[in-house]
């Protein structure tokens, strides 16, 4: 059970959140795996997470909302229509939205009962945060093995291009130019490495990319190494670089350690990782992620 938990991003102290005095975590106490969390158009926070079920009820991509990041409702799935090139396991969801088109973006992971396909990504389309998302018909990016999985769409601040993050299996997370229609890759673009695996804490496998822009720099957020099970072992690391093709620093190679972590397990969590960050009224970075609990704390 993997449960959606919020901290504030830099400053690890307790400030109000939205107008709220304190907050305890988890936020969300129930199965919330792979947490994205975005604001939507309407001011509210939506959340969305891989696959479970609720109330003997499955949901493809769960959808939560919330007015102030504590106090979270189920509001039903994102993806209740799965898609044609997939059967089941859909997780790792991202949301963007485009104030051109005025849609959302659904990107997430799939698995394909083809073999040839094996795990894919997939983007599906919807006006409304709730959805429902409707799938464009076709994985964006797919391949064998567990390499194209857990997408992150960004766009670029500075100059508006569109990018796409994705990554895992023992692989280097990569980053490709997103063409305007944000269903497709840019004409004349490739792939380029910026994470890859290495010997450090936490990173024999990289995966759960995710994007902010600060102060200058790109920051890379990404977990490894193995996020569940009797032997799991995650964390959140971290990376920057002034362009957003890389190359990336990691927070292990500034600060001259062997670990780029900043958010490890404690007594209480286990397993920390795959985060969002969101940003609140007041202008504060937030990041949310899930945790496994370690003991009876929330029974």
């Amino acid at each position: 059970m993997r449960y959606f938990l919020l901290i504030e991003l830099i400053v690890l102290i307790t400030k109000p959140v939205c107008g709220q005095a304190t907050y305890t975590n988890p936020v969300y106490k129930s199965d919330f795996a792979d947490p994205t969390v975005i604001r939507g158009h309407d001011g509210m926070f939506y959340a969305y997470a891989t696959n479970t079920s609720v109330a003997d009820v499955v949901y493809n991509i769960q959808v939560a909302k919330s007015s102030d990041l504590i106090h979270w409702e189920i509001i039903g799935d994102a993806l209740p229509k799965k898609p044609s090139w997939a059967d089941k396991d859909f997780w790792a969801p991202h949301v963007l939205y485009d104030k051109g088109s005025q849609q959302y973006y659904l990107y997430y992971s799939g698995e394909s009962p083809n073999s040839l396909l094996g795990k894919c990504i997939g983007v599906a389309v919807s006006k409304s945060p709730e959805g429902p998302f409707v799938d464009i018909g076709r994985p964006l990016v797919s391949g064998t093995g567990f390499i194209n999985i857990d997408p992150m769409a960004y766009d670029d601040p500075l100059d508006g291009s569109k990018y796409l993050y994705w990554g895992s299996g023992h692989k280097p997370i990569k980053v490709r130019q997103l063409s305007d229609d944000r269903i497709s890759f840019k004409a004349g673009s490739v792939a380029a490495d910026v994470i890859a695996p290495n010997e450090e804490e936490y990173s024999k496998l990289v995966d759960g990319a995710w994007r902010h822009y600060r102060d200058g720099y790109y920051y890379m957020f990404y977990s490894g190494d193995n996020c569940c099970g009797d032997k799991a072992n995650y964390a959140v690391m971290v990376a920057r670089s002034r362009n957003p093709m890389g190359p990336f620093e990691r927070f292990s190679e500034a600060q001259k350690t062997n670990s780029s972590a900043i958010l490890v397990k404690n007594k209480v969590w286990l397993a920390p990782g795959h985060n969002s960050v969101v940003t609140d009224e007041a202008g504060q970075d937030w990041i949310v992620y899930h945790a496994i609990a370690l003991d009876s704390v929330l029974k």
